[in-house]
């Protein structure tokens, strides 16, 4: 029985959830009141511009967006525009490309460097990671590349962006990189698309390019949205992506790994990417850089927001996008680079047919297999206490997988009770009333308690749960807080969400 269904047995459940459901609509309301207003004034502000006339002047924008009087294109630049002009259509010696791409040549061989040479790759997103891991393909040989991002270069992106300099301040990060990157290697093929990548645009936005599929997309987005409608995409038309995962707040680059999305833990980011991805049925299958590096005291932390910035209103407004973070995230420079360049380290060598044997980050099937075999433990002893049955070899309808989802996902590697991080143990939470024993097929016992019945805890707070609680005769209120108690039921509620997606 869903807890809908048991909330709605009892005339106060009923009015509790007439509560909420009014509360709900209330709140799409005032949600939907407050995009109302916002797309007035947009409406607003672009009412205000004035028209061409003699009394407001039109000026050009350069070819890289920028205003054609600020920062004029030196001598240099207007040359470096020119010879890429030229190589793009084939007026380019070959054999300065090999010299150039000789350290590569010799490493991924002639038939390596040639794939390489050959592959079309998009970058969503051209902030620090994308930047790292666009001019990193660039300077490879890797000689059609997609640019796909809607931000502008700005003062604050100069400590992590690969090549932006201050004249390049507030012109698209799409067109700074094919800017700076056309005077290393004017061969290579740049499309900049300066939009924002969306689902509706997916099919769009990877289309192919003169006939050729993507042969890798790779996303640097760090807008949770965005992010997954385009892993998502490329996970359903089987295209080959690899994503970055969260720089920000990072310092150790000895804890940063390529696996698995399923294997990224301790990565607020990569949580909850997880989670909306699983939610459309993807899972696992998607390639990842990820950091195990864990926030602790003294580590940077996602900064607040200034109390006058609340005291104005409107907060919701202040991002460069409706629904992006408003929220100052700190970022040491030098983590985006590395983050950007193991992504195009993986491209390269996916692509050129390098062998690849990464070091898998610290596993910890061990403890899971440890905690599952705790619950079976608890389990038989439950039965032989309660209903007086022969549980021995009591099977358990969980995997080590949903194990791991449980300690990781659900309840942060961390006990419910207490908040500590050793000795981890799963339980029941709430005393059976009946046989939990399944002995329908001959010969094999089975228990049929589902992971939303299943809290973590250390080994002794399990222990105490067990003997005062699941086999005693106190209660959840005898032995716990109010706080305890709903924090316990808020998280097994949330788990009872996502566990039909699994």
């Amino acid at each position: 029985m869903s807890w809908i269904s048991r909330a709605t047995e009892s005339r106060n459940a009923q009015l509790i959830t007439t509560a909420v459901v009014s509360g709900a609509v209330v709140a799409s309301t005032i949600i939907g009141f407050q995009q109302a207003r916002r797309l007035y004034r947009v409406a607003d502000l672009k009412a205000s511009i004035p028209d061409v006339s003699d009394e407001h002047h039109a000026q050009r924008l350069t070819e890289y967006g920028a205003a054609s009087n600020v920062f004029t294109p030196s001598k240099e630049d207007e040359r470096s525009t020119a010879l890429a002009a030229r190589a793009r259509k084939g007026d380019y010696d070959d054999d300065l490309i090999l010299e150039q791409l000789a350290r590569n040549r010799v490493f991924l061989t002639n038939e390596g460097l040639a794939k390489l040479r050959n592959a079309f790759v998009v970058v969503v997103g051209c902030g620090g990671v994308g930047s790292h891991a666009t001019a990193a393909l660039a300077r490879s040989g890797c000689a059609r590349l997609r640019l796909i991002d809607f931000d502008q270069v700005t003062l604050s992106s100069l400590n992590r962006h690969a090549v932006a300099t201050l004249a390049d301040v507030g012109t698209p990060k799409v067109h700074c990189l094919r800017k700076r990157l056309e005077q290393i290697t004017p061969w290579t093929h740049f499309e900049c698309r300066n939009e924002l990548f969306g689902e509706q645009s997916a099919a769009a936005q990877l289309a192919d390019l003169n006939g050729q599929r993507p042969d890798f997309v790779i996303d640097a987005i760090d807008n949770i949205d965005s992010k997954v409608a385009l892993l998502n995409y490329c996970y359903k038309n089987d295209l080959k992506v690899i994503s970055s995962m969260g720089a920000g707040c990072k310092s150790d680059p000895t804890r940063i790994f390529i696996g698995d999305i399923s294997a990224s833990t301790d990565d607020p980011l990569s949580k909850s990417t997880r989670r909306k991805l699983r939610l459309l049925g993807v899972n696992d299958g998607i390639p990842v850089v990820f950091s195990t590096e864990r926030p602790g005291p003294g580590k940077a932390e996602l900064q607040p927001l200034a109390e006058e910035e609340y005291a104005k209103g409107n907060v919701g407004e202040l991002g460069v996008l409706a629904d992006f973070r408003v929220r100052i995230l700190p970022v040491l420079g030098t983590m985006p680079a590395i983050f950007g360049l193991a992504v195009a380290n993986h491209v390269i060598l996916t692509i050129s047919g390098y062998p690849q044997d990464y070091l898998p980050s610290k596993s910890r099937d061990k403890m899971y297999d440890g905690i599952l075999g705790a619950l079976q433990g608890t389990e038989e002893r439950l039965a032989r206490a309660l209903f007086t049955q022969d549980a021995q070899g009591l099977k358990i309808p969980l995997t080590q997988s949903d194990v791991g989802y449980l300690v990781e996902e659900v309840y942060n590697a961390r006990s419910i009770i207490s908040g500590l991080s050793t000795r981890l143990q799963l339980s029941r939470w709430t005393k059976p009333s009946t046989s939990f024993v399944n002995e329908n097929t001959p010969g094999q016992k089975s228990s049929t308690i589902s992971m939303n019945q299943l809290v973590l805890m250390t080994k002794e707070e399990a222990t105490k749960h067990e003997k005062e609680v699941l086999r005693g005769d106190k209660t959840l209120e005898d032995l716990y807080d109010a706080e305890i108690i709903d924090r316990v039921s808020k998280r097994m509620q949330e788990e009872e969400r996502y566990e039909r997606f699994r």
